[in-house]
């Protein structure tokens, strides 16, 4: 394929480009026509790479782009998953470029070419590595599998529509494996394939004291501040062990064995690297497991937003009314995501001190999942990205959530295969995210390769 991509270079980036302008932010209700624009892009994308069907469906939210090529009834079915929904692009003021105005540019750090802009990696670049991948086996002859492929617009808020819609149409989705490249490699010169996502439970919780903001001097010192008490609470869901101390947090969490942890450990790890890399002195986290692991086979709860009271320029004397904070549990297989919340809520109540009112709020959640390293599927993706890296991949845990990943094992019976060519140093969801073209074009040939190593019928 890489001749296919060397005479088609300048096509595919125009068409990358094209979905990276639009600002498919699905967090966002003012980007709602930008939902429907990029959909009808990709279905525009789908149906000249080859495409028998490709069209618009309609959910309790954004809407869904399905497409499908029947090479054989009889054959082998790969539904791909993707999402062309996008984080929020703020802080817009730490962008080097405009983040929904696409460029082309080297890497600061080691001058390689990359695509710049929102949605580079996540998901929109990872996503458009499918479509021409089967663009190419199709007008190739080489394509031996049926193909359908699925892109949603809500992965970014955890995918609330798409199950329904899934059960809805079973039949249309029916498929042997449900091929996904969201995901990211340990390294370039370490390839590797996720064989494990972590579960997430997002709440937002409310801590009100007075019924009103009140002069921090006529009050303060005799009624309770909510923002020092949730600080307070906050503090009290970790131990000194870096252990969540919600009850019952622990209860489902299978520990792996010591010849598991091995088998996990072959990743290469450079702690100072790591550490350099973040601009951080130490890392912290659950005692007894290295970083790795405390990313992958571990779960934890993080605080990802906190606000209260005035945060203006100036000065402004007041002790609030509320205050506020969002937070995330990410979790591991086994622990069930609704159970969890059902916890967290039960606990962070339980603890609230009698001064003032706690309110919580569950945002989003799904749950994790593993998938067999010992598969045909697997294999051949190993394979596939062996011949074009020159390293077998090694199995790996993501840290992150793909949350409908576990309906659609659930829901079709069907494995997900995490195919994934993002690198950290691509910072999705921060400012500056960007995809280097060696791991596009290396996706796209490792994509095609899989079509080609995995058998079309069962053996």
């Amino acid at each position: 394929m890489k001749q296919y991509i060397e005479q088609n270079r300048q096509r595919f980036l125009d068409e990358l480009f094209s979905i990276l302008r639009i600002p498919s932010v699905s967090a966002q209700a003012e980007h709602r026509p930008d939902m429907y624009a990029c959909a009808e892009r990709l279905c525009t994308l789908l149906l000249e790479a080859g495409a028998d069907k490709a069209g618009i469906w309609e959910t309790d939210g954004n809407p869904v782009v399905f497409g499908e090529k029947i090479i054989d009834p009889k054959a082998r079915t790969v539904l791909v998953y993707g999402h062309y929904d996008v984080q929020p692009a703020e802080p817009l003021e730490k962008w080097r470029t405009e983040p929904f105005e696409p460029v082309l540019g080297p890497d600061p750090a080691t001058g390689e070419e990359a695509v710049w802009g929102r949605g580079a990696n996540d998901d929109k670049g990872q996503l458009f590595m499918h479509i021409k991948a089967f663009e190419y086996m199709l007008g190739k002859s080489l394509l031996r599998h049926n193909v359908k492929f699925i892109f949603e617009g809500e992965e970014e808020i955890g995918s609330p529509s798409l199950p329904a819609w899934i059960k809805k149409h079973k039949k249309m989705l029916a498929a042997d494996i449900c091929l996904v490249s969201d995901t990211t490699m340990i390294s370039e010169k370490v390839p590797s394939i996720n064989c494990g996502m972590r579960g997430l439970s997002y709440l937002e919780v409310k801590v009100t004291g007075p019924n009103k903001d009140l002069h921090s001097g006529h009050y303060g010192g005799a009624v309770a501040n909510p923002i020092q008490v949730l600080c307070e609470m906050i503090s009290s869901l970790i131990d000194s062990d870096g252990r969540v101390t919600v009850p019952g947090f622990y209860d489902k969490v299978v520990e792996l064995s010591r010849s598991e942890r091995k088998m996990l450990a072959r990743a290469p790890f450079d702690l100072k690297e790591y550490k350099d890399f973040l601009g951080i002195r130490e890392v912290r986290g659950e005692k007894g497991y290295t970083t790795g692991e405390r990313t992958g086979i571990r779960p934890c709860l993080d605080v990802c937003g906190i606000w209260g009271g005035y945060t203006g320029e100036g000065a402004k004397t007041v002790l609030p009314s509320e205050a506020h904070a969002k937070i995330s549990m990410r979790l591991v297989p086994n622990q069930r995501s609704a159970e969890i919340s059902e916890l967290f809520a039960k606990h962070f109540k339980a603890i609230a001190p009698r001064c003032v009112k706690v309110e919580v709020t569950p945002c989003e959640g799904g749950d994790g999942f593993l998938i067999p390293v010992s598969s045909s599927a697997y294999k051949a993706a190993s394979r596939a990205i062996s011949e074009v890296y020159g390293i077998e991949p090694v199995p790996s845990r993501g840290g992150g959530s793909i949350a409908v990943l576990a309906e659609v094992q659930k829901i079709l019976g069907m494995d997900p295969l995490l195919m994934g060519f993002g690198l950290e140093r691509d910072t999705i969801h921060s400012p500056n995210e960007s995809y280097l073209l060696r791991q596009l074009f290396g996706g796209m040939e490792s994509i095609a390769l899989f079509y080609s190593y995995w058998e079309p019928t069962a053996l």
